[in-house]
């Protein structure tokens, strides 16, 4: 599936039309909107599986913010139907979130092995596959999967 717009060919050093433009910044927009969601998400499901449960403070420490910063988003994340929680208490994922928390460890895991197939040190590949994974189109994803399954055949 592709879930770019339809942007003509041309070089690299001619602009492209505005409607063209338009079209990927609200992409970007779209992307910059759920970011810290999905980052939330999928961290929630990491810290259930690991430690299982996730409170507000281990969120805080982890994304290094402060508390009213994580209340905000988890409140976010109550109203889009991804997490349930009260006051001091663990915080749990619906099956909304779940699911949400799988696709993004998902598109994370490839993005990350993608890099590292193209010889990106390690630390490096992490910390890019973090931004990299929000950002990147379906049909980007399915020509990562690719190369990996043709890298890994030869």
């Amino acid at each position: 599936m592709n879930d770019q717009p339809d942007v003509p060919r041309h070089s690299d050093d001619d602009l492209p039309p505005a409607e063209v433009h338009a079209q990927m910044f609200a992409r970007l927009r779209e992307a910059h909107a759920t970011e810290v969601l999905e980052d939330y998400v999928e961290m929630i499901a990491d810290l259930i599986d690991g430690e299982g449960e996730a409170r507000a403070v281990d969120l805080s420490e982890r994304f290094g913010v402060t508390a009213a910063t994580v209340n905000s988003t988890v409140k976010r994340l109550e109203r889009n139907g991804y997490v349930t929680s009260k006051p001091y208490r663990a915080i749990f994922l619906t099956d909304k979130g779940r699911e949400l928390a799988g696709r993004c460890r998902e598109r994370h895991r490839l993005v990350f092995t993608f890099l590292l197939a193209l010889g990106v040190e390690h630390d490096v590949a992490a910390a890019d596959a973090e931004g990299m994974e929000h950002h990147v189109s379906e049909e980007t994803l399915a020509a990562f999967e690719h190369y990996l399954k043709t890298v890994s055949r030869s």
